[in-house]
């Protein structure tokens, strides 16, 4: 069983910052990302991460203003935001691959097996 529990979302006016955490309760050396969906919006990709962090890519709605990162020894996930708009608001998931060492990484719901309960990110413009 795997267990991915985000946390640090919260309520921020635009412009401000926020850094959400994912905690697995499991060896995270695998394809790891973050997700979001707003009401009535399909999931889609904010961010990845290869195991050891080489590879990143966002979505282009967020480059510049959003950074992955992961601590393999901690087996947590990292979302740190900056610059938040009013169309960032949505519920933020962290999402892991099923595979230890999986490889490449990626923006698609399809290439991830294991979802987090989310947290909640609204930002007021």
């Amino acid at each position: 069983q795997v267990l991915l529990v985000e946390s640090g979302g919260g309520s921020v006016q635009a412009g401000g910052s926020l850094r959400l955490s994912c905690a697995a309760s499991v060896n995270i050396y695998r394809r790891m990302a973050w997700f979001r969906q707003a009401p009535g919006q399909e999931r889609e990709g904010v961010a990845a991460i290869s195991p050891r962090g080489g590879s990143t890519p966002y979505a282009d709605s967020v480059k510049g203003r959003f950074t992955i990162s992961r601590d393999n020894a901690k087996n947590t996930l990292y979302l740190q935001m900056k610059s938040l708009k009013a169309e960032d608001t949505a519920m933020y998931y962290c999402a892991a691959a099923a595979t230890v060492d999986a490889v490449p990484t990626s923006l698609h719901v399809q290439a991830y097996n294991y979802w987090g309960q989310g947290t909640q990110v609204t930002v007021s413009s």
